[in-house]
């Protein structure tokens, strides 16, 4: 009977001492002799779409691994399997490893077990402000450095700055009627307002408000208001 690779880790007899392999540093037991690579990636909790590579002597090029390709581990030498493309990042000072270029804001909350009513921050060095990321933004991995991801709880870490002047703000959203009292005490309705802001979110990172509507707001986020004096 002639076994396709799968079918040959499927029906092969188990063995009575285990046998040991490496996948990303870290050691593995097993009593199959041979495993496919999609049983290798669940090992591991590697993405079944990843690349798995299995080290090889040079001068003699890496092998990569298919899902249904089968592994004879129970050659001579410990096999060494690896990912040739990961990322690293942090998320509240605690270190992951990223099998992928992109993260969606879902994803990195999920990862760190953040709660609903928190918000998720990209801490970027140098003074820079902190890059506010929602659930369904796209973060690059692959830019140079490594990304570290914050959550602040809403209620107590949201400012905003007012004609130059720093408000606490606990709402996701700010109406243009609520910028002006914010900047003057009172909104009067017989006066006219410019209101200006930069520094938003990615769903209105910079623009004007105008009578009626409203705007996401994030840490940091700078309006200018002006009273034109006209009703």
């Amino acid at each position: 009977m002639n076994l396709d690779n799968h079918d040959r880790a499927s029906h092969a007899p188990k063995l009575k001492v285990p046998l040991k392999f490496v996948i990303e540093g870290k050691e593995y037991e097993t009593l199959d002799q041979y495993k496919t690579g999609a049983e290798l990636k669940q090992f591991a909790g590697i993405p079944l779409d990843t690349e798995l590579f299995l080290s090889i002597s040079k001068p003699y090029e890496d092998e990569l691994i298919e899902n249904e390709k089968s592994v004879n581990l129970a050659r001579p030498e410990t096999e060494y399997f690896f990912i040739k493309k990961k990322l690293h990042f942090t998320i509240n000072n605690v270190a992951y490893t990223w099998y992928k270029q992109y993260i969606r804001g879902i994803q990195i909350r999920e990862l760190g077990k953040i709660p609903k009513t928190d918000e998720i921050y990209l801490d970027l060095p140098g003074g820079w402000k902190d890059d506010q990321i929602m659930n369904d933004e796209v973060v690059d991995l692959a830019r140079p450095g490594v990304e570290h991801f914050v959550s602040r709880h809403h209620m107590n870490d949201i400012e905003i700055i007012v004609n130059g002047s720093r408000k606490k703000f606990d709402k996701p959203k700010i109406s243009y009627e609520e910028v002006v009292i914010l900047a003057f005490g009172n909104y009067d309705s017989n006066r006219g307002y410019k209101v200006k802001y930069t520094d938003g979110p990615y769903q209105n990172p910079k623009g004007m408000l105008s009578q009626g509507t409203e705007v996401f707001v994030k840490n940091n986020m700078n309006f200018n208001v002006a009273s034109t004096h006209q009703s």
